[in-house]
């Protein structure tokens, strides 16, 4: 009976974790009070791009201007830009002290000429309405706004990553963290006014963090500008990592162990309780079921428990199919090995990579 009152409170730690804090998307008319400049960081990105690309062009609300900063890509990167005949800024040097991500992110911003500046990773996808529920969304709580994007993986390794994405949703949707007096911003998709980002200076103040986006949003709070965060749902998605178990593993181990450091006590003290109780139903239960143990059955209810839940958060963060979730226990084994490898490179080898880069780390002691 005590496992299974673990299981119980593992899954109120995850409900805890969990809001469905959606963007404003209402019928209400939106007055054109800003030049919206979108821009976009690209590296290596010719399997994500057209997408995005694509779906701008049928937004219901144009932006005025689309820049895609093309980062040393040795792909079609610049051609497909120029295809959809966006404006084009290929760099031409990573200038000393600088991450690749910044610099284009930076450049963007200084060839931009916006009020309002929508930032984008290039495996973002948006429904028609989302750049007017982002605008309307800015607009109704001030300050730089970020999504956590609907996730929609396609094969099966991709699929692998739904508890690390998971644990992401829960560290930006967490009640300690919205109300925290310093918040993150997700990368993915930021939102914010000219004037707000020329006051912290933007990601040249940033520009040698791996972590850039929560850095971002901790300068933000630091200088009263208010910082949220919401789930893309319906409106914003992604999907993150087409090239490979490789690049899959890179992405999420880069970011792994830091993003853990920046989170609330309260936060991490949640998502512990969430994961114990997941990773012993989901590795136990079935040695369990084949030894044919008397706990099998406690531990089997915490195992579909646990499995209901998370067909439950997918609902609004991810398009992981019907098998997933009941498997899940492979997603943790993946985790385990995402956090086993992030933790060799932040505190063994000082640094990640990622897209063919080496990237010095710096955790929140070091700010």
């Amino acid at each position: 009976m005590n496992i299974l009152m673990l299981f119980v409170i593992g899954c109120i730690s995850g409900f805890v974790l969990f809001a469905k804090v959606c963007l404003v998307n209402n019928d209400k008319p939106l007055e054109r009070k800003y030049r919206v400049s979108v821009i976009i960081p690209a590296r290596n990105e010719e399997k994500n791009l057209p997408f995005l690309l694509e779906s701008l062009k049928k937004q219901t609300y144009k932006p005025d201007e689309v820049i895609v900063v093309d980062d040393f890509s040795s792909d079609r990167t610049g051609e497909i830009a120029r295809q959809y005949g966006v404006k084009l800024i290929q760099n031409a040097q990573l200038p000393d002290g600088w991450t690749g991500k910044n610099w284009a992110v930076w450049n963007g911003f200084l060839n931009s000429s916006g009020d309002l500046l929508i930032f984008l990773d290039a495996d973002v996808r948006l429904a028609p309405h989302a750049l007017e529920a982002l605008i309307k969304t800015r607009e109704r709580y001030g300050g730089a706004i970020s999504v956590v994007p609907y996730h929609r993986p396609e094969k099966f390794y991709e699929k692998l990553s739904l508890i690390p994405y998971l644990l992401g949703v829960f560290a930006f949707t967490s009640p300690f963290e919205r109300k925290s007096s310093v918040k993150s911003l997700y990368g993915s998709c930021i939102v914010v006014t000219r004037e707000d980002y020329k006051k912290i200076n933007g990601h040249y103040g940033v520009r040698h963090e791996v972590m850039d986006d929560m850095t971002l949003g901790k300068r933000f709070s630091e200088a009263g500008i208010n910082v949220e965060n919401f789930i893309g749902y319906d409106l914003v998605s992604f999907r993150m990592y087409p090239n490979g178990i490789k690049n899959e593993i890179e992405g999420f181990s880069k970011s792994a162990v830091l993003g853990m450091v920046n989170l609330s006590r309260s936060t991490v003290a949640l998502i512990a309780l969430w994961f114990i109780g997941i990773f012993l139903s989901g590795f136990m239960t079935p040695f369990l079921l084949v030894a044919r143990h008397p706990w099998m059955w406690p531990f089997l209810l915490g195992y579909i428990i646990y499995t209901l839940q998370i067909t439950y958060f997918l609902k609004y963060t991810g398009a992981y199919g019907k098998i997933m979730p009941v498997v899940h226990f492979l997603s943790l084994a993946f985790f385990i090995l995402i956090m086993v490898y992030s933790m060799y490179q932040v505190s063994f080898k000082g640094c990640v990579y990622w897209k063919g880069r080496q990237i010095e780390v710096r955790t929140r002691r070091d700010l």
